[in-house]
């Protein structure tokens, strides 16, 4: 599997194998299991996800730094990624960080898709 590289890659793909639906479901459980209020709808336009994705990775990373954490763990996010980030600007690194929950979550559904 070749991961997308930009969101817009992502998008693209999850909504020609028929899947964007399944990714915001996936999004939801993981965020559910986090304890964090995060309740994507599932007609979610894919502008509005990246947004509010963006804006919670913020505030957690501003706010609960280890509620931050406890989601990463959650949705399995690589340690070795998070870490190659530049950590100098909050808000570039929320949205690299949002991008990154957004592959996981994205190569879960895939998988689940393929495999099942």
């Amino acid at each position: 599997m070749q991961l997308p590289n930009t969101f817009e890659t992502l998008i693209e793909e999850a909504n020609q194998l028929d899947l964007y639906r399944k990714l915001i479901l996936q999004l939801n459980k993981d965020f559910l299991l986090a304890n964090i209020d995060l309740d994507f709808h599932e007609e979610v336009l894919p502008s509005s996800l990246k947004l509010m994705l963006h804006e919670t990775v913020y505030k957690l990373i501003q706010e609960k730094f280890t509620d931050y954490l406890n989601l990463l763990y959650i949705i399995d996010v690589p340690e070795k990624a998070v870490k190659a980030l530049n950590g100098d600007d909050t808000l570039k690194l929320s949205e690299d960080v949002a991008f990154l929950i957004l592959k996981r979550e994205w190569q879960k559904v895939w998988f689940k898709n393929k495999y099942s």
